[in-house]
């Protein structure tokens, strides 16, 4: 059983006065002070910063720790819309995510996620439920991934 979700894409007309090369689903980091930089999604502000071990203040997850969190979130947000679907319960699902990193380059070098089910959810679901969680948008980006583009940029005059 597979699962199709298709979201639409953003053009330049739907978003005016933003460049070209932020088209697409923009969204924005700003340095706000050591190690800490707010990111701007749709409204929305989330803050990272490193350890105080490694030079930051330790406000906030690192993006690392972010970047994991991401992963697990979507693994429970397709768990759980599978579980609504089939009107199984859905009170007390959670996700577990344990990472470990590598070096040279320094990356992230193995992740883990635990799906903790809801108590009702019958063993002949689970095969169904994994195959759909595994498939979510994060996880099929690591298998599948992007091509990612770098470029430098003046801050505009004023």
């Amino acid at each position: 059983m597979s699962s199709e979700v298709t979201i639409g894409t953003t053009t330049q007309a739907d978003v005016p006065d933003v460049p070209d090369v932020l088209v697409g689903r923009p969204m924005r980091v700003e340095h706000r002070g050591g190690d800490r930089f707010d990111i701007n999604v749709r409204g929305h502000v989330i803050t990272v910063d490193q350890p105080v071990k490694d030079g930051g203040d330790d406000t906030a997850p690192t993006p690392t720790e972010l970047f994991i969190a991401s992963l697990a979130s979507c693994v429970a947000f397709y768990a759980r819309r599978y579980l609504a679907r089939h009107n199984l319960p859905t009170e007390g699902l959670a996700v577990e995510a344990t990472f470990d990193m590598g070096s040279k380059p320094s990356r992230v070098a193995g992740i883990t996620l635990r799906v903790i089910l809801p108590d009702g959810v019958p063993a002949e679901r689970r095969d169904a439920l994994l195959a759909v969680a595994t498939h979510c948008t994060v996880h099929n980006t690591l298998e599948t991934t992007p091509d990612v583009s770098i470029t430098l940029s003046d801050a505009p005059a004023g």
